[in-house]
C-alpha cells in the first residue's frame, strides 16, 4: 500500500525524474539511443555509470548523442543500423556484444509514427511502420537474448506507447505495432524467465520529441492531445528515465513480462 505521501510524489512524477541507481559495469544497448526518448535513456544511463552502446540510423545522431554520453565519463560504442534490416540486426548485437564482451541491458527506443486515416494508410505505410516498430523490434529481442541466455542474466526493455492499450484517430498503423510490442514482449518474458533474463515495456504518452514537432507547433492539435491527460502535460523524454532505470537495476529482478505506463494518466478507466 503507498501512502498518501508517497502516491503524490508518484503521481508528480518526483521519484521517477530522481531515481539514482548504479549500473556500474554494465553494458547497456539503446537501439534508436541518438534522439528523443532514447537519447534522454542513453544520457541516463552513462549518468548512472553504464557503458552505453547506440544504434541509430545515420552517423550525424550518432555523433550528437556521443558527446552527451561521454561528458558523464562513460564509454561509448556508436553503430549505424536500420532495424527494419534483420541482417543489419544481428550485426550491430554481434558487434556491440565484442565491444565489452556481453550485453546486459538492452533498451529498444526506435520507432516511427506516420498519422494517417485508416481508410488512406497504404501498404507502404504499414510495412514501413510494422518493419521498424515490430518486426524490426522483435528481430533485436531476438539477437539481443541469444547473446544474454549462455549468460544465464540480462534485461530487455521495449519502448512501447499508451496507444497499446488505447487508440487515437489516424494512428491505424502504429496502434497495431505497439500493441503487437506489447504482447511479444510477453511471450519473451514467458520463455526466456528460466533463463533469468527479464523482458518488460515502458509505455509512454504523447511526448516532445522530434517527430512530434508538428503537433507541438499546432495549438489546436497539441490541445486536443493534452485534453486526454489527466496531469495537463504532455510527456518530456526525460519523464521516462527513471522508469528504464527501476527496471534496468537488481530492484527489478523479480519484474517480467510487464508494461510500466508513464502517460500522465490517459489511460486511466
Amino acid at each position: 500500500m503507498i501512502n498518501k505521501k508517497w502516491r503524490r510524489l508518484f503521481n508528480r512524477g518526483d521519484i521517477v525524474m530522481n531515481i539514482q541507481v548504479d549500473l556500474t559495469g554494465k553494458t547497456a544497448l539503446v537501439v534508436g539511443g541518438s534522439r528523443g526518448i532514447g537519447e534522454a535513456i542513453s544520457v541516463k544511463l552513462a549518468q548512472s555509470g553504464a557503458k552505453v552502446a547506440v544504434a541509430a540510423r545515420s552517423e550525424e545522431g550518432l555523433n550528437q548523442v556521443r558527446q552527451k554520453v561521454e561528458a558523464q565519463s562513460a564509454s561509448f560504442f556508436g553503430i549505424v543500423c536500420d532495424i527494419s534490416d534483420v541482417s543489419q540486426v544481428f550485426k550491430m548485437i554481434d558487434d556491440v556484444d565484442a565491444w565489452n564482451g556481453g550485453i546486459d541491458l538492452m533498451v529498444n527506443a526506435a520507432g516511427i509514427n506516420i498519422p494517417t486515416p485508416a481508410l488512406e494508410v497504404t501498404e507502404e505505410v504499414w510495412d514501413k511502420t510494422i518493419d521498424i516498430n515490430l518486426k524490426g523490434a522483435f528481430f533485436c529481442c531476438q539477437a539481443a537474448a541469444k547473446k544474454m541466455v549462455p549468460r544465464k542474466e540480462g534485461k530487455i526493455i521495449n519502448i512501447t506507447s499508451q496507444l497499446a492499450f488505447v487508440v487515437f484517430e489516424g494512428r491505424a498503423a502504429y496502434c497495431a505495432s505497439k500493441s503487437g510490442l506489447d504482447h511479444m514482449s510477453k511471450v519473451f518474458a514467458l520463455e526466456l524467465a528460466p533463463h533469468n533474463i527479464q523482458v518488460n515495456c515502458i509505455a509512454p504518452t504523447f511526448t516532445r520529441t522530434p517527430m512530434t514537432e508538428a503537433v507541438f507547433n499546432n495549438p489546436e492539435a497539441y490541445q486536443k492531445v493534452v485534453s486526454r491527460i489527466p496531469m495537463g502535460r504532455a510527456g518530456e523524454p526525460e519523464d521516462y528515465t527513471g522508469a528504464v532505470l527501476y527496471l534496468a537495476s537488481d530492484s527489478a529482478n523479480l519484474v517480467t513480462g510487464t508494461t510500466i505506463l508513464v502517460d500522465g494518466g490517459w489511460t486511466i478507466e
